[in-house]
């Protein structure tokens, strides 16, 4: 199965990205997924269920440590499986 994950963090710093932001970026760029688009925004990622899953859970622990008061997320399934 095939997910799709379009997530982001606040508060918003409109001057500079703020340490939470920075943190999810790097969870999400370092992890094994597809089509990985970052903004200022909102990010997204597709993958394999299990690698969204682990980056999805390890953005949550390292945008929370580095301060982001919330975080909103969504999670599609893709492809062939999303009927």
């Amino acid at each position: 199965m095939r997910l799709r994950v379009e997530f982001t963090t606040e508060p918003f710093d409109l001057e500079e990205a703020p340490a939470h932001a920075v943190a999810a970026r790097e969870v999400i760029q370092k992890a094994q997924l597809d089509a990985v688009d970052v903004g200022p925004f909102g990010n997204t990622a597709e993958g394999e269920a299990a690698e969204v899953l682990d980056a999805v859970a390890a953005l949550l622990r390292g945008s929370l440590r580095a301060g982001a008061t919330r975080v909103s997320l969504q999670v599609n399934v893709i492809g062939e499986d999303a009927q």
